[in-house]
């Protein structure tokens, strides 16, 4: 397959960087640019940027130059870490301009004309790229991931609400900082605490989920319609969101028939073997005291929802426990996935 030039927009943020180290050495992508604020263009990324991954810079990245946002990139394919008080406007010029970006931003998710593309999940959902460019007279496109939180939750809910369908849902998060950016929550606002307040992330939530879980009919998106109730919070944890899932499903199904649906689950990413794909894309955990951040968040590379403490619920009829790593499957590792796919089955051109 001949290597698609890609760039990272955004380059230097922290999602940015993971962006980065996912993209070097990647058998379909060859990252060929790199873009930042004005206060970095024309400079090394080395010399701009923090470096905060574990895993080191890859080789030659620090000697790329950092250019401007616009439709000047000479990448096919842009990936979007960009702050979402720019990002709408300057992935709309890119689209317009021929580039394919995928965003990790908030501000085109809800848009009647772009996927909340979750790969295993709503692959269907791609047909909207052909309304997107048609009325909006593009020959770029833009693809969404969704928020970190609902990126987990739904890969653990797209097959209870396939095999049985889900009718109600009651979620509390356990957010890492990490979610917040870099340098994100402060030291003394953060520790010895938990804030119970994450400004629309509970919103979005439902409003993914839905689109998520929904279809698309040809012209429109047709959200689920899942009641929810939702509570998000920042909690004391440096990378990893942890969520309590109650759910009340069709036919009150068995602890058993839960666990083997999650088990099971597998979607085109799996039947494509594509680099960026979980084997398993929900691991179930056995013990009663997983999952844990520090223990399960780089499962299948961290591209992985661990589900774990499958029980009844009184009230609802089933509950457990769904941990993820939020900057790799809730983020960059999202976006990159729905590129692979996009690129193998021939949506790109």
């Amino acid at each position: 397959m001949k290597k698609r030039k890609v760039a990272v927009l955004g380059a230097t943020g922290s999602v940015g960087q993971r962006f980065i180290s996912l993209l070097a050495g990647h058998p379909f992508f060859d990252l060929v640019a790199l873009t930042g604020s004005d206060r970095s263009v024309g400079k090394r990324f080395g010399e701009s940027v923090h470096w905060l991954l574990a895993k080191d810079m890859p080789g030659g990245v620090a000697e790329m130059e950092i250019l401007p946002t616009d439709g000047s990139v000479d990448a096919e394919i842009c990936f979007s870490a960009l702050p979402t008080e720019v990002a709408g406007d300057l992935e709309t010029e890119l689209a317009r301009t021929g580039h394919h970006v995928f965003t990790n931003a908030s501000p085109h998710r809800m848009d009647a004309d772009v996927p909340l593309l979750l790969a295993e999940v709503n692959f269907d959902h791609v047909r909207a790229l052909e309304r997107q460019r048609r009325e909006r007279r593009w020959t770029g496109s833009i693809v969404a991931n969704g928020n970190c939180t609902s990126i987990h939750l739904n890969l653990a809910l797209a097959p209870l609400h396939r095999d049985f369908g889900v009718e109600k849902a009651v979620v509390t998060t356990m957010q890492a900082l990490s979610g917040a950016g870099y340098p994100g929550v402060t030291s003394l606002d953060a520790l010895d605490n938990v804030i119970p307040f994450i400004s629309q992330e509970e919103e979005k939530v439902v409003e993914e989920t839905n689109k998520f879980q929904g279809s698309y009919d040809g012209s429109a998106f047709v959200p689920a319609g899942i009641p929810m109730s939702v509570h998000c919070n920042r909690v004391m944890v440096r990378d990893g969101h942890t969520e309590t899932v109650s759910l009340s499903l069709r036919g009150r199904p068995s602890v058993d028939d839960v666990k083997a649906s999650l088990r099971a689950f597998r979607g085109r990413p799996q039947e494509r073997c594509l680099p960026m794909a979980p084997e398993h894309p929900i691991v179930v955990r056995e013990e009663p005291d997983r999952p844990q951040p520090i223990l399960d968040r780089d499962a299948e590379k961290g591209m992985a929802s661990t589900v774990g403490r499958v029980r009844e619920d009184p009230i609802l009829g089933t509950k457990f426990v769904v941990l993820g790593h939020n900057t790799i499957r809730g983020a960059a590792g999202a976006s990159v996935l729905n590129a692979e796919l996009l690129v193998a089955e021939g949506r790109l051109g």
